[in-house]
């Protein structure tokens, strides 16, 4: 039987025909030293997807779906883990070290708080994304009872949210089936827009 709790904070990663990127960014979870939960929701994949998980990383646990769901696979991502803190990582992209840990810290010291907005970095310099700003200065601003501003939006790929609220507020709406595809790999690191 296994001593060791379960990890506070999980990662869901939706993907579809993109095993060579999802093998770099699970290569990068997995070093992480908060060791989170990885689960990928496949989104009908045609190419490898799936038997690379299989043979390459059988520690992850995946959700083979039968059609493409788009951003909706988030969400049957989210209902199958068991973490009370829910991280989404795209197929290209994944969280600095430590980032999982200070989300995890302020929702325990927040209970009111359902979601951390990280500032994301991008390309091979890490230089910050213009997005940065637009939440930071959301004109929402700070809530006197909760740590940062306040956003109306934000980047999925760069967000760790409060399971239960997630799911009491039904995760991804259908209107958000599509995305756009970001033209460089984001990396989010351990800051919340606007601490």
């Amino acid at each position: 039987m296994n001593q060791n709790p379960p990890p506070d904070t999980g990662v869901v990663i939706a993907t579809r025909n993109r095993a060579d990127s999802l093998v770099r960014t699970l290569r990068h979870l997995l070093d992480l030293p908060e060791r989170p939960e990885i689960l990928v929701v496949d989104n009908a994949s045609t190419d490898d997807t799936r038997s690379r998980l299989a043979r390459e990383f059988p520690e992850v646990q995946v959700v083979a779906l039968p059609r493409n769901r788009g951003a909706l696979a988030r969400t049957d991502g989210v209902r199958a883990l068991r973490c009370r803190y829910v991280a989404f990582s795209d197929d290209d992209s994944w969280w600095a070290p430590g980032a999982l840990k200070q989300a995890a810290e302020l929702m325990d010291a927040y209970p009111r708080l359902g979601l951390v907005s990280a500032r994301t970095l991008v390309g091979p310099d890490e230089g910050p994304d213009p997005l940065n700003d637009v939440l930071a200065t959301s004109p929402l601003g700070p809530a006197g009872d909760l740590p940062g501003t306040q956003v109306l939006g934000f980047l999925a790929c760069a967000s760790v949210v409060r399971r239960s609220a997630y799911l009491e507020v039904g995760g991804f709406h259908p209107l958000l089936f599509f995305g756009a595809r970001r033209p460089s790999s984001p990396m989010t690191s351990p800051h919340t827009a606007g601490a």
